[in-house]
């Protein structure tokens, strides 16, 4: 009676639940790292002004999902959003 038709829906219900849970916590996890990523972008602009890109830096967090945060106080972190002003 084990294996009854029910038994075998109910786990692949089951399954199909803990597959949908992992893939939403997955995406979440990267849209957090996101955020935090453009704030820290927004940040940035306020302390650096006019020589920092910072819709520059929330494209590269954006196409990086948040794998690079830049620190405002690490020069190589921003160096790649730096413009010179003439």
């Amino acid at each position: 009676m084990m294996n009854t038709p029910s038994t075998k829906k109910l786990a692949m219900m089951a399954t199909a639940f803990v597959l949908i849970a992992a893939i939403v916590s997955y995406v979440s996890a990267d849209m957090s790292d996101v955020g935090l990523c453009i704030r820290n972008c927004a940040q940035c602009k306020k302390m650096l002004g006019a020589y920092f890109e910072g819709s520059l830096c929330a494209d590269a967090c954006v196409k990086f999902k948040g794998k690079m945060i830049p620190d405002c106080e690490n020069i190589e972190s921003v160096a790649p959003f730096l413009n010179k002003l003439e």
